[in-house]
């Protein structure tokens, strides 16, 4: 399901956690249709897995960047892509 902060293009860490925050926030007031619930839970997965996979791929640049720290070469860095299709 598309939101309309992400129609068709892949939203950044800080978007995803934005939407996320709010749809705890919505979940939390306990005031939301059972099955608006569950479409909100299976968003918030949804944007849990790439605020997840964004840690991981910047954990994995800064260590890469970490070991070659004498000489400040960076390793070609290519990000690892999650998306299985959802």
């Amino acid at each position: 399901m598309e939101t309309e902060n992400n129609k068709g293009q892949e939203l950044t860490f800080e978007q995803a956690m934005e939407r996320l925050e709010a749809i705890v926030e919505r979940l939390e007031n306990g005031d939301v249709p059972l099955e608006t619930a569950i479409d909100l839970f299976q968003e918030g997965m949804r944007l849990s897995q790439l605020c997840g996979g964004k840690l991981e791929q910047v954990e994995r640049k800064i260590e890469m960047l970490i070991e070659t720290e004498q000489g400040f070469v960076k390793k070609p860095f290519v990000p690892v892509n999650d998306d299985k299709g959802d």
